[in-house]
């Protein structure tokens, strides 16, 4: 991972990335694990293809993840672009199996 350039703000930016926490037998919604943009995003990408954990790419959820504190649940807001990223990887989990 670099920086790239992003057209729409003109400048270039860092790369973020988030890792979640979700038990769907509980009722509590996802979990920031970790987050970070730039070196940390590098490290969390690495980590998670070192353990062959799932990459979904959103920049924007990432970027919106990245803002929040570890341990903190995910937002309304982000519910729905959350979902998308649990049925990729329940169908991942599928394949698998």
């Amino acid at each position: 991972m670099s920086r790239f350039f992003d057209f729409r703000k003109r400048r270039f930016t860092r790369p973020a990335a988030a890792a979640l926490q979700y038990d769907p037998l509980k009722p509590e919604p996802p979990v920031v694990l970790a987050s970070g943009k730039g070196r940390v995003a590098e490290e969390i990408v690495r980590i998670a293809r070192e353990r062959n954990i799932p990459l979904f790419e959103d920049g924007a959820l990432a970027d919106a993840l990245s803002r929040l504190e570890l341990n903190e649940s995910i937002p309304s807001e982000l519910y729905a672009v959350v979902a998308e990223v649990l049925v990729f990887v329940y169908r991942l989990d599928a394949r698998r199996a």
